[in-house]
């Protein structure tokens, strides 16, 4: 029999330039798949493509392929490359010369459109005066508009870009002609609005506020925007700032300080206790704790010694470690974490924008009704000029003014509702994803619980008393590098003052020892006390086995021949977490906890807030894993996290939601952010973005009925010009007046 081979293949990522709306990374993809063998995904927010060829394919030729497109593509720098995401590079560029550009072309537009709409200003002559300011906003404001929609004619296609540069040369051009060769440049000529329906004859009237009103506000969509969109690589910038930037190197017996670009494999670095480790290795000599909340999630710090690998970016928060280098660079797990956050956030479902989707069909439409006035009224007999103001007022009504709002305004009222509320929505993308998700994955350290090693109980011997217990093991805690013992310390010197301890001795993996006064203290391992001949009573050996049932960290500390207590320590659970929770369930949505934990301790947090579903010890890709087969089952997901051990599962759900006391990592990953770290702060963001999908999709509504309604009447002949940029204002005045209805949104009590 036999059997299919598949052709070996590589994956090749492009930056692409020169994309305007969502139309262009369709037609870039369209391109792209034409190839033998290729399949191509084309993200718009990201602007890149990523792309599966045949193994050997030459990048040119895909370059080749997207330049006949139309655009520009490039290989991106390698994932080493200190320049990713880099805030000064090319990602700016596009949002300041916007930014430019939209300022001047407002601060030029603002006299046009109050000379046009109010009389008392139209003074002798102003009409020049208006084609004066309004000339530089519709040939350099519009710039870019123009030229996007040369290039659609070049390849045959038309977009948005396409009929704001028609619309917008349509009433400019008319406007000239009016002036230098109709009555709308004689001396005192004024310019009422006039909202009859009736044929006229349109050489007497001037639309240069229409021009250049319209190429202000769909700068200012397009700005904010790019805005947005130059956050794309700040997922991936803050995971490889997360490492360290140098490494102290032994060679030859001598400490010498060096870049982590020059440390190779098999080179021996020193860790000194709060330093970062500069790469994966394994420990040569000394012990420590090892502090990898970071990057798996886990809590509690994990004992190592000579012979233990360890990873890059974890923290050494106990003593001094000598390390031998094993994976440096794109090997490292952290550079492996780097590229799930990024094929992640490639395979994201692309949020297509209404208006881009049906201006496939909606500007030829446009175009070809207006072309048609133009040969039906001359065909008919009717004067030249009266065919003309027929064919320019459907270009001015379908003219998207609103359509360019009216997903900006929604976005910016609610965005910067979201902001007063501790809520930080990256953009449309988030707000298209909210209304679907029925499932939310929640991390459990920092995101359910606190994050931070706290007492939990003190559990004293008979005949000893709590306070003495806590005192004492606090003294001798607080000689300790080590978390679990500063959360002792802490507790103790809560409630009073703290001892000096002598002779104090770290026995690697088991715990203290030191004199407290006259007592010689033990604290730690239970066989750390068997060593000394104190071994646990009943009760005392209860308490311990409880505590790591469900979890905990427990400590039993002894002296004077015989053991005193034992003292749990655990990650403490945030006080709103059960309340979220249920007002999660009372949205309809599915809570499941996603931790890197053990299967006890996730469990005990689990029930203490009434989640049902806990998916233990799992990896960062393993949680990517569950958010796939989740969505594999026709789930809609949205993930809750904070630590860079989340960063790709949030970047690959459908709706990631980043504790704002988290990672930057995390947070940059997310589509939301929530400030406080109030994990009731997610229903309100769910509530909020869903409020704000809503306005949008109204206003998206209106600003196409407004135009299409009064489509047949400019075709007709029956609207002029200037009541067609007075249809076009009032349905900009409902969008913005819609969206402002946000600024009312309250939390839910």
């Amino acid at each position: 029999m036999a059997t299919e081979t598949h052709a070996p293949t590589t994956v090749v990522d492009l930056d692409i330039d020169g994309m305007t709306c969502a139309s262009c990374a369709n037609r870039i993809e369209r391109k792209l798949n034409k190839l033998d063998g290729v399949t191509a995904t084309v993200n718009f927010a990201t602007e890149k493509a990523h792309v599966t060829t045949p193994a050997g394919t030459d990048a040119a030729i895909l370059i080749d392929a997207v330049e006949q497109a139309g655009y520009a593509a490039h290989v991106p720098a390698p994932s080493g490359d200190e320049t990713i995401g880099d805030p000064t590079g090319r990602t700016h560029e596009p949002v300041d010369a916007l930014r430019q550009r939209l300022v001047i072309s407002a601060a030029l537009t603002i006299p046009v459109i109050a000379m046009a709409m109010i009389p008392a200003l139209q003074f002798d002559y102003w009409q020049w005066l208006s084609l004066t300011l309004a000339a530089p906003v519709v040939v350099w404001g519009a710039l870019p508009f123009h030229r996007a929609a040369w290039t659609n004619l070049k390849h045959g296609t038309a977009t948005m870009d396409t009929l704001v540069s028609i619309g917008t040369l349509a009433a400019f051009g008319w406007s000239v002609y009016a002036l230098f060769w109709g009555a709308a440049g004689v001396t005192g000529m004024t310019h009422p609005f006039s909202f009859t329906i009736e044929r006229m004859d349109g050489t007497a009237n001037i639309y240069l506020e229409a021009a250049a009103g319209v190429t202000t506000f769909i700068l200012a969509g397009r700005y904010f925007e790019a805005k947005s969109k130059r956050q794309a690589g700040a997922a991936l910038r803050a995971l490889l700032e997360l490492g360290a930037k140098d490494a102290t190197v032994l060679r030859d017996g001598v400490e010498t300080r060096i870049p982590i670009s020059e440390l190779t494999v098999g080179d021996e670095f020193v860790v000194r206790p709060g330093e970062k480790i500069a790469t994966d290795g394994l420990v040569v000599s000394g012990q420590s704790a090892i502090d990898a909340s970071l990057l798996t999630g886990e809590s509690v710090p994990v004992e190592v010694c000579a012979g233990d690998a360890v990873t890059g970016a974890t923290v050494n928060a106990g003593g001094r470690l000598v390390v031998r280098a094993t994976r440096v660079g794109a090997d490292t797990q952290l550079a492996q974490m780097s590229r799930l956050v990024e094929d992640a956030q490639a395979g994201k479902a692309k949020a297509q924008r209404l208006a881009d989707r049906i201006s496939g069909v909606f500007v030829p439409i446009v175009i070809a009704i207006a072309v048609g006035s133009l040969g039906f009224w001359l065909g008919s007999g009717q004067p030249a000029s009266m065919a003309l103001t027929a064919a320019v007022s459907v270009l001015i009504i379908a003219c998207p003014c609103a359509l360019g709002l009216a997903t900006p305004t929604a976005l910016l009222v609610g965005t910067g509702r979201g902001a007063q509320l501790g809520i930080l929505i990256k953009g449309p993308e988030a707000l298209e994803s909210t209304r679907r998700v029925d499932t939310v994955l929640l991390d459990k350290t920092g995101t359910v619980t606190t994050g931070i090693m706290k007492l939990h109980a003190v559990h004293a011997a008979p005949g000893e008393t709590e306070t003495d217990v806590l005192a004492t093991a606090g003294t001798l805690e607080a000689a300790s590098e080590h978390p679990i013992a500063r959360a002792i310390a802490q507790a103790a010197q809560h409630r009073g003052t703290l001892a000096a301890v002598d002779q104090f001795v770290n026995v690697p993996g088991l715990g203290v020892q030191g004199m407290v006064g006259d007592r010689a203290v033990v604290a730690g391992r239970p066989t750390l006390l068997d060593d000394w001949a104190m071994p646990l009573p009943d009760d005392l050996r209860t308490a311990f086995d409880e505590a790591q049932h469900r979890g905990q960290t427990a400590i039993a500390v002894g002296w004077d021949g015989a053991a005193r207590g034992v003292l749990v320590v655990s990650d403490e659970i945030k006080p709103s977490s059960k309340d979220a929770i249920s007002r999660l369930r009372g949205l309809g949505l599915r809570p499941i906890m996603l931790t890197g934990d053990n299967e006890p301790a996730a469990r005990f947090i689990a029930d203490q807030v009434g989640i049902d579903e806990v998916i233990a010890e799992v990896l960062p890709e393993q949680k990517v894993d569950v958010v796939r087969r989740l969505q594999g089952e026709g789930r809609s997901v949205a993930m809750v996290g904070d630590g860079v051990n989340d960063a790709a599962a949030l970047a690959g759900a459908d709706l990631g939601i980043a504790m704002g006391t988290g990672t930057d990592a995390a947070i940059e990953a997310a589509d939301l952010t929530l400030v406080s770290g109030d994990l009731r702060t997610v229903v309100d963001a769910i509530r909020l973005s869903r409020r704000t999908l809503s306005t949008i999709k109204t206003n998206l509504f209106w600003a196409f009925a407004y135009n299409l309604a009064a489509l047949p009447l400019a075709a007709a002949g029956l609207l002029n010009p200037m009541l067609a940029g007075g249809a076009m204002a009032l349905s900009s005045v409902f969008v913005v007046s819609n969206s402002l209805r946000l600024r009312g949104f309250r939390p839910q009590k």
